[in-house]
């Protein structure tokens, strides 16, 4: 999808279509302050002077995704909002309206699926579509399905996509981004020296930074740099198996299939805060926060249906280090005071001392709701018997709603 979050707040506020706008940072208010000023205004009628400008945003966000007009000042996704302030300035900024997007991303996916059913999930704004054996879609090399399935989502979403349409997975991916926004690209197997050698090894869908700055090092900067090297010098330089990927990759061969049904690995939440926080001094703001994260993971798993066995927190640090901890239960749950019982206990076996950046709470070990065994029989405490679990982000004496358990006959 075509810069997906941001497409989907123009669609609630069109008269910033054209403008740059980023998205990210902050809870979502935005929508209600605009309306108490403009009292009985539709949210498309009020004025686009009264929209939060990013040169005013103090915080620590980042940037979910940004409108092509701010991305032409070199904005862009996972960029921090301050250092994104001093390259656009005159940028409108708005929160993140997850629901909406969720709304949207079931949406468009479905459409899709009825034109062509042999749709992997990619996230929240992709995915890869295997049409071998639609009617029809070989035609022109799939320009004319790709065609159908743009118009359809546009028709019914009023949002616009760009498809990469190759042999295989890797290069779908990398052709996906060659004309966007709502552009069409296709790439035969004869094509692979001409457009994909010239690309930045970054294109490369699996080698990240700390691969792109060895490759540099070995004065390798473009796919087709890659190439000319033989499997066994990658393999000396990058280990047997990512070695020969890389190879193969520059080849632009890909023999993964196109996966219909895959399980998630793990839930998460996590929250990077507007400032540093410490787990003594802002005890009750962590609090609040580390219940909030623990619930929004348990409804997370029941929305899904998903229930987990391993309980993480992730933390980092003032100076970007990053601790985490997990801890495996006896039975599955998607409950979330279980949940958080079981993160405060890893957060035990961290240290406290330094400021926070962030905070994260994980469930792993996923498993189906409907497929699991009844719970093991646990020994119930006497009637009438609380049990308090001590909370290291609360005031001693102090406790937490969620951590609270009365048993009575």
């Amino acid at each position: 999808m075509d810069a997906f979050f941001a497409s989907v707040e123009l669609l609630r506020y069109p008269q910033l279509k054209g403008l740059p706008v980023v998205i990210g940072g902050g809870r979502r208010k935005v929508d209600d302050l605009l309306l108490q000023r403009h009292a009985g205004r539709e949210l498309r009628h009020i004025p686009i002077e009264e929209f939060p400008l990013l040169k005013d945003y103090v915080g620590r966000g980042v940037i979910t995704t940004a409108t092509y007009p701010a991305r032409q000042f070199g904005v862009g996704s996972a960029m921090g909002m301050m250092k994104a302030a001093r390259l656009c300035p005159q940028a409108i900024v708005l929160p993140v309206d997850f629901d909406e997007v969720r709304r949207f991303s079931r949406s468009f996916k479905s459409i899709i699926r009825d034109i062509a059913p042999v749709v992997e999930d990619r996230g929240i704004d992709e995915v890869y579509i295997d049409f071998t054996e639609v009617p029809g879609g070989q035609r022109e090399g799939g320009r004319v399905l790709a065609r159908l399935i743009q118009k359809a989502i546009v028709d019914a979403t009023g949002l616009t996509c760009s498809i990469g349409v190759a042999p295989n997975k890797l290069i779908a991916k990398m052709a996906s981004e060659f004309q966007k926004p709502n552009g069409i690209s296709i790439v035969w197997p004869e094509d692979v020296q001409t457009k994909i050698w010239p690309l930045a090894v970054r294109k490369i869908n699996g080698i990240g930074p700390k691969s792109e700055a060895k490759l540099h090092k070995l004065h390798l900067h473009t796919i087709g740099d890659i190439a000319a090297q033989s499997r066994d010098w990658l393999v000396d330089n990058f280990g047997q198996a990512y070695g020969a990927w890389m190879h193969d990759a520059a080849w632009g061969r890909d023999d993964r299939p196109v996966v219909t049904e895959s399980e998630p690995v793990s839930m998460s939440r996590e929250t990077t805060f507007d400032r540093d926080l410490h787990a003594v001094r802002d005890r009750a703001e962590l609090g609040e926060i580390f219940t909030d994260l623990c619930t929004r993971v348990a409804e997370d798993l029941r929305r899904k249906g998903y229930v987990g066995k391993t309980i993480g927190i992730k933390l980092r640090y003032d100076d970007f280090r990053i601790a985490t901890r997990d801890q495996t239960v006896d039975d599955y749950t998607d409950d979330a005071a279980t949940i958080r019982k079981t993160a405060g206990q890893c957060l035990k076996r961290v240290d406290l001392s330094r400021r926070l950046r962030l905070l994260g709470v994980r469930v792993g070990k996923l498993a189906k709701a409907d497929a699991i065994p009844a719970p093991t029989a646990a020994v119930s405490p006497p009637p009438h018997v609380a049990e308090f679990t001590p909370d290291l982000f609360q005031p001693p004496g102090v406790l937490a709603d969620s951590t609270v358990r009365t048993k009575t006959d």
